[in-house]
């Protein structure tokens, strides 16, 4: 089958034995597997021995359509024993797409508690979105998002872009900060407003940048909520008297659970209920032979790209 790896040659599609599902694995047969800028970033860690890809769906053996959730806790640490499986200490090498192989490829093996069938209505070569979706979910459900909110969102990347339209599907009121065309008329599209301005009870920081972290405090409201959505690459500094506001600064990682079920599966009803959101988000979709290029494509921001698919 093919798959795409990180070599020494760059991004490549090469040719693998189909994987084996056994002890408990079910088969996907790929759909989408969409680029993350942490795919970007993870570039720059040299040739990875794993096949990319943890945005992911496509259809089981028996044709049911699924996302994937691309972490496998390890359930023997402390924080899975607490059931803070985001928090896993092996989340990292556990993960698809990182330290095991990932969708990028024609098909894959995951275990079966990361299946997640899709509800009625949800296209599946739309659903490779549930993951980035269920990340900003995952990080305003812990920053106690209620519906009467507002909500400021800095940075229109994807993970931007799926918090207002989380936030939209909670009932609040979302502005987004954007730095390109295509992102403001993106958010405009999902229901957003792209001129922020006054105070916000929530804001999220979806870029990971200093002047991004500023922005974030200047609109936040005394007491107000921070979530940290982005993956920070480099170092970033707070802004002067940050605390005068009394914040509070919500870190978040990936997506797990609650006593209302999986952020996974609220975030594909979330994808489902509203058919702008896939529209508005995904920007370019070229066949898995074409890796190399859907990379260059995902790594141009200024020209347009915004959640760039493989599509096998």
């Amino acid at each position: 089958m093919r798959a795409v790896r990180h070599t020494d040659n760059g991004i490549e599609v090469v040719d693998l034995p189909s994987p084996d599902a056994a002890d408990g694995r079910v088969r996907v047969h790929v759909r989408g597997a969409g680029i993350c800028g942490s795919d970007l970033h993870m570039l720059g860690w040299g040739p990875m021995p794993v096949t990319l890809g943890h945005e992911i769906s496509g259809h089981l053996d028996d044709g049911t359509p699924v996302a994937v959730w691309p972490l496998v806790p390890c359930g023997r640490c402390d924080r899975c024993a607490a059931g803070e499986v985001t928090q896993c200490r092996r989340a990292v090498t556990q993960s698809y797409g990182i330290g095991r192989d990932g969708g990028m490829a024609d098909e894959m093996v995951v275990e079966e508690s990361c299946v997640v069938e899709l509800p009625d209505g949800l296209d599946v070569a739309d659903a490779s979105l549930v993951e980035p979706i269920a990340c900003s979910l995952h990080a305003l459900r812990r920053a106690g998002l209620r519906a009467d909110d507002r909500v400021g969102v800095v940075g229109a990347g994807a993970i931007g872009l799926a918090a207002a339209a989380v936030a939209r599907a909670a009932g609040c009121v979302v502005d987004v900060a954007a730095r390109h065309d295509a992102q403001r008329a993106a958010a405009a599209r999902i229901g957003a407003g792209i001129e922020p301005d006054g105070e916000y009870d929530v804001v999220v920081d979806a870029a990971g940048t200093d002047s991004a972290l500023k922005m974030c405090f200047d609109l936040l409201r005394p007491g107000g909520s921070v979530a940290l959505v982005a993956s920070y690459w480099e170092p970033v500094t707070f802004p002067q008297f940050f605390s005068i506001k009394e914040p509070v600064i919500i870190g978040s990682n990936m997506h797990g659970h609650d006593e209302n079920g999986r952020d996974m599966d609220a975030a594909a009803r979330v994808l489902a209920d509203d058919p702008e959101i896939a529209a508005a988000m995904i920007t370019h979709r070229l066949p898995l032979d074409h890796a190399a290029d859907a990379f260059t494509v995902a790594a141009d921001r200024a020209s347009g790209a915004i959640k760039v698919l493989l599509e096998p």
